[in-house]
């Protein structure tokens, strides 16, 4: 259940190591039996390690007590977080009709249940209930509660999530994995929770995974629509911002449609320190890091314990596992705090299995998990989801969810990661015995609880390194911004200027009356062709005129500019960076955007196709722009 609130193992209780197999045995299963049992020793040696170099400095926290919210106050705080506050206020509806008139119909059942929860509490509480969502919408008010209309005409979609719900508790939630080694598609057009409410009446096939088996990783490929496909990154600032709340709802409405209940732990409190480097807000670190070098997404310290790692580490057999002495780490730490921003500390004779441990130390200190406090009990509990897409569609959504900061850092990390795996032949790192090293960094943390039930620490440390794996192995999957999201933005940055007439109390019928308004827009705009202009000010004095088809896409159109720029000669404001060694234009260093209208600022892919773009969004410029070029993404 995604309902646990508590980290995955104890630090003061490690179960007995597995015996490994006999080395003279010839049997294939029994060497593979032997190498699973020692990786998973190396989870608890890890475990054992990070619980040794903290007795020295162990403290009470006050955050290991969460206390247990009353019935309603985790569904007010979830529709804070996911910014419809204002429907709990009778009478301040209107500001949440621009969020909620994006939702799918998964989505806004979602947004139900949680007003019914908090209404159904309220009165027990003999409060006034908030009004039902469907009244927001209502000609007139009507006064019968969500809970009264929901007993007398149930929404069809609630009678199946209800009875597929009660199903699935006698259902064997082990983890299973389709097609290993095949090639599957990745839909990202359509929202996760409508997928899986097509594949309610179906089943999972009881299949067992074998987690060190790293061939048996299912190869997933985004199925690029017409529209193509945004990684993080690609959005304006601001429209970025929007992402979190609409993947907190969506998150919500893949778990009830899966049968599961999506709880959080609270905020903690974060303690004051008087470092500078270690034990720091990353926050802090980051406004510290900017003052330095503006516009830094990435603890500079991590960037140079990285670095240090990835220029003599990566060759080094064990790095990561095997522990460096602890007296040199915390000694290290002290001379890092007070040198390291004044340029005086020497990388260069420090020894790599003490940088990895100041690295894992670095993580573990964070006053607040990397995960976050409020999400770390659903990342670990995506184990529990049977089915491995699906899994990823969470954790898809979770990183989404996760602060800027904290998924810049995750991500510097695990490219780091991957960089270890591809050494495999010489460190002797492959990618289970990686994740399993590193999940007790990233899932065990002093600020919060970490009682489990009795017998279960081993299936909750293979579940969270497997969370550890999928994060490496599907990276580049898992920071992508769905299709369906990025259609959610636009439709929240449409409604700033159109309001509509809402005269029927189920959101169902008004997400109906949106969905018609779009099918005649479309209709509307389908013209064949179309001639636009594509600016690059920042490169050109001209713009250029694009005569747009069917067939149409962004590549075409950096390749025509290319190509008019090296045989037209164009007055060209600067072509410094522009020019390859022999003085031939390079196209790979161009970027589209498309800029305004429905959208703030979006970095198209290669593969989209220019008219359907045009169809959606008519009022945008084009713009060219020169490639950043990081060397990492911060």
């Amino acid at each position: 259940s995604l309902s646990s609130r508590h980290c995955p193992w104890k630090m003061n209780q490690l179960p007995p190591k597995t015996p490994v197999a006999s080395p003279v045995s010839e049997s294939t299963n029994s060497r593979l039996e032997a190498l699973d049992n020692l990786s998973m020793d190396s989870f608890w040696l890890e475990v054992e390690n990070i619980k040794q170099s903290t007795e020295a400095e162990q403290e009470e926290c006050s955050l290991a007590d969460v206390k247990t919210q009353e019935e309603g106050e985790a569904e007010a705080e979830w529709l804070q977080d996911a910014g419809l506050a204002e429907l709990l206020e009778p009478g301040s509806e209107q500001e949440q009709l621009l969020l909620l008139s994006t939702l799918t119909r998964t989505q806004a059942a979602a947004v139900q249940r949680r007003l019914d929860t908090y209404s159904r509490s309220r009165r027990r509480r003999n409060k006034p209930p908030v009004r039902d969502v469907r009244d927001i919408f209502a000609a007139g008010g009507a006064q019968d509660t969500a809970a009264e209309k929901e007993e007398s005409n149930p929404d069809p979609l609630w009678h199946n999530l209800r009875t597929s719900n009660t199903q699935r508790k006698s259902q064997d939630y082990s983890c299973t994995v389709r097609n290993p080694g095949k090639e599957e598609m990745f839909n990202m057009d359509v929202a996760y929770s409508e997928q899986a409410a097509v594949l309610l009446k179906g089943s999972f096939l009881p299949e067992s995974r074998k987690l060190k088996d790293g061939n048996a990783l299912t190869r997933f490929k985004i199925l690029k629509g017409r529209l193509g496909v945004t990684r993080i990154g690609d959005l304006s600032a601001q429209d970025m911002k929007k992402i979190p709340t609409l993947a907190l709802i969506e998150l919500t409405a893949l778990c009830d449609i899966l049968g599961f209940e999506l709880k959080r732990n609270k905020a903690a409190k974060l303690k004051t320190t008087e470092k500078r480097l270690f034990g720091v807000p990353l926050n802090t670190l980051l406004e510290n890091d900017q003052k330095l070098l503006p516009n830094t997404k990435v603890p500079l310290l991590l960037q140079a314990l990285l670095s240090c790692l990835e220029k003599r580490g990566l060759e080094t057999e064990g790095i990561l596992r095997v522990s460096g002495s602890q007296t040199r780490i915390k000694s290290l730490e002290q001379k890092l705090e007070r040198d390291f921003y004044s340029g005086l500390f020497c990388w260069d004779e420090v020894h790599q299995n003490d940088v990895s441990g100041l690295l894992k130390r670095f993580i573990r200190e964070l006053p607040a998990p990397l995960l976050t406090a409020e999400y770390l009990p659903a990342f670990a509990a995506v184990q529990n989801i049977p089915d491995l897409k699906q899994r990823l569609q969470a954790l898809n959504l979770l990183i989404l969810i996760l602060p800027e900061s904290n998924r810049n850092t995750l991500k510097a990390l695990l490219e780091f990661l991957s960089k270890v795996v591809a050494r495999e032949n010489n460190n002797k790192m492959n990618l289970w015995n990686v994740s399993t090293v590193m999940a007790p960094n990233l899932f065990m943390h002093k600020g919060l609880p970490n009682k489990i039930p009795e017998g279960k620490e081993k299936q909750l440390a293979e579940g969270a390194a497997d969370v550890v794996r999928m994060m490496i192995h599907y990276q580049d999957l898992l920071w992508t911004v769905s299709s369906f999201l990025v259609a959610q933005v636009r439709k929240l940055n449409e409604s700033n200027s159109k309001r509509y007439q809402f005269c029927d109390k189920r959101i169902k019928n008004l997400l109906r009356k949106i969905h018609a308004d779009k099918d005649k827009v479309e209709k509307n705009h389908g013209e064949p062709s179309k001639i636009v202009k594509v600016h690059a000010s920042l490169l050109l004095k001209d713009s250029l005129e694009v005569h747009l088809n069917n067939a149409t896409r962004v590549a075409d159109v950096l390749r025509q500019f290319q190509k008019n720029l090296c045989q037209n000669g164009w007055n060209i404001v600067n072509t410094v960076n522009l020019l390859k060694c022999n003085n031939s234009m390079d196209c790979t260093n161009l970027l589209l955007y498309e800029v305004g209208g429905n959208i703030g600022e979006h970095c198209l892919d290669p593969d989209t196709y220019l008219l359907d773009l045009y169809h959606i969004n008519p009022h945008a410029e084009w713009i060219i722009k020169q490639n950043p070029s990081y060397p990492r993404m911060f």
